[in-house]
Formats: structure tokens, sequence, C-alpha cells
């Protein structure tokens, strides 16, 4: 898609169109190339796969699993490790076709500068910090489920590079909006939201779950209401300092991207409607021009953060 309409601006990066390819949706930028008729030029940017300091086999399987109106997955961050990313992998993308954001993993601090750094040194062009990893030195409780340890994730990745932090967000949380403060004040320049939910489902027959991890990440239009009103809730925060969202969860028609666009975000990440539509993105941009020339919009920054709430009657249940 080259209509300048569809362009945006994220974090002084030009997305020749608001899609967003999520992690673990794409490999690393290569798989869908294989299928005809699709193009990275759909996409204003393209997250590659979850990458730690060394190379992981993944969990056991079953790693996936469709649920009604979603996907579980449990893949266990399996990948080659962030040297054979940056020697191996980095060298073999056409940056001329859309930009690449890392996806920063790790299970220490530690583990989490080191493997920015590397990415820092590299012609990446952002750095997503993926926060939903369990911390095995606090017990395995999970960085992004508490505000202290998710602004230290990001201190310590904005302390060894200068380029664009993203920092995805969990919804598994208490208040994702004070999360995105603490990000925002600890140095992310963006914020992705939200991340999966965490859900399981069970075989009756043998009485245990499907997933080898027992629980998994859902994703799928499933989310999309939980995820348009986490990126709703974070934008009052983002807003305020000029920090931009990628919006996803569930994404999987023009309208959805359009919603998500309304409730705050500057860009949309698409991902599990990938695995049955690899070519949804042209569909989903066509649908958004369609909308800017209904409505006689000049770009897709004017739709963002467009949001008109009702005025609730006093004596209504907020619930």
């Amino acid at each position: 898609m080259s209509d300048p309409r569809l362009a945006v601006d994220f974090c002084g990066m030009k997305f020749q169109t608001p899609l967003v390819l999520l992690s673990g949706c794409v490999g690393f930028g290569e798989e869908y190339t294989r299928i005809e008729g699709f193009s990275n030029r759909d996409a204003g940017a393209i997250c590659l796969k979850g990458t730690t300091g060394s190379a992981r086999p993944g969990n056991m399987p079953h790693r996936v699993y469709e649920t009604p109106g979603g996907m579980l997955n449990a893949i266990g961050l399996q990948n080659p490790g962030v040297d054979k990313v940056v020697s191996d992998i980095l060298p073999g993308l056409d940056f001329e076709e859309t930009r690449f954001i890392a996806n920063v993993s790790g299970s220490t601090l530690e583990e989490y500068e080191e493997v920015t750094r590397k990415f820092d040194d590299s012609p990446i062009d952002a750095i997503e910090i993926n926060i939903s990893c369990p911390n095995v030195k606090e017990g395995g409780v999970a960085f992004g489920n508490d505000p202290d340890m998710s602004a230290r994730v990001v201190e310590t990745c904005r302390r060894v590079t200068d380029k664009p932090l993203i920092t995805k967000l969990s919804p598994n949380q208490t208040d994702i909006a004070y999360n995105a403060k603490r990000c925002i004040e600890a140095g992310t320049d963006a914020l992705a939201v939200i991340n999966t939910l965490m859900g399981m489902a069970i075989d009756i027959e043998s009485r245990s779950p499907v997933i080898g991890n027992n629980q998994g990440g859902l994703s799928g239009p499933a989310i999309k209401p939980v995820a348009l009103l986490k990126v709703h809730q974070v934008y009052q925060v983002a807003r305020e300092h000029g920090i931009p969202i990628i919006g996803q969860g569930g994404v999987s028609s023009p309208e959805d991207a359009i919603e998500f666009l309304i409730a705050g975000a500057s860009a949309v990440g698409v991902g599990t409607a990938l695995f049955y539509d690899p070519l949804i993105c042209n569909r989903i941009n066509e649908g958004i021009l369609g909308y800017l020339d209904r409505h006689d919009l000049a770009n897709v920054a004017q739709i963002t953060g467009s949001l008109q709430l009702n005025t609730p009657t006093p004596s209504r249940c907020g619930c």
C-alpha cells in the first residue's frame, strides 16, 4: 500500500501503513513472504519472534489449541538466541520493504540488558520489550504484572540503547494504566497494548490440560473487548506524554482496526488472524481508506483518540 493517507509517524519512524505484524505470528519476518500475494509492504512494521540471550527449545507439546473465538498458545519462546538472530537472520531481511522491530525477552534483568545491547548494535529499527516473562529471581512472578519490576526492565533496556523502545503491556494485572505510567517514567518511547490473556483448555477424557505447559496465552477475537478497554485506559495516560500505542488483540477486520484507532492507538497489531487469512492486511488497509473517504478525513492520525464517551445515567450500575 503506497497511499500516503495510511502513513503513520511512530516514534520518529515512518510506517507506510498503521498495521504492525505481531511477534510470534510471522517468525523472523520471512515466513509469510512464501505465500503468493503477501507483501511485507502492506505492514508498517513487523515484530520479530521473541528473542532471548541463549537459544531456547520451547515448551513441550501441545503448544497451540484453537478455542471458540480465539487460540491458546504456549510456545515457550523457542528461538535460536540473539547472536544467531543478529548474525544470520537480520542480514537476510529487506529493510527497504518495511520496518523491523526486535522483540526482547528474558528471565532476568541481566538477560534483558544483554539482548537489548546486542540489538542496539544491529540494523533493527526499534526494540519491543516483552515484560510478560517470568522473573526467575522473584519466584517466577511475571515482570509485567508488577509496576516496579516493569519499570526496572524498561530502565535497564533504556540504559543500553538509543533505539525506540516499545513496552508490551500485560492485561494480567490490576491497573494497566498505572503500569503504563511507570514504564513511561522509566523511559519507554511507546506502548503495545495488550499481550495475551492467560487461559486454559481441558481434555475431558484424560482430565488434563490440552496445552503441555498447562496454561497459555489467549489471543484472537475473544479478547478484543478487553483489549479495546485497556487501550482506552492506557491512552488516558499516554497522550499526556505524547507516547504512541500499538493497539492489539483480536483484530480480524478493517472495523476492528478502526475501533482500536478510535480508542487511542496510533498503530494496530495483527496477529492471530494471519493464521487463517494471510492476506488480511491488504483488506484492512483498503477498509481504513474507505473509512477515511466516508468521513472526509485526511489521514489515519485524525482517527486516533477520537472516541466520544457516553454520559452514563447516574442510577445505572457501572459494572
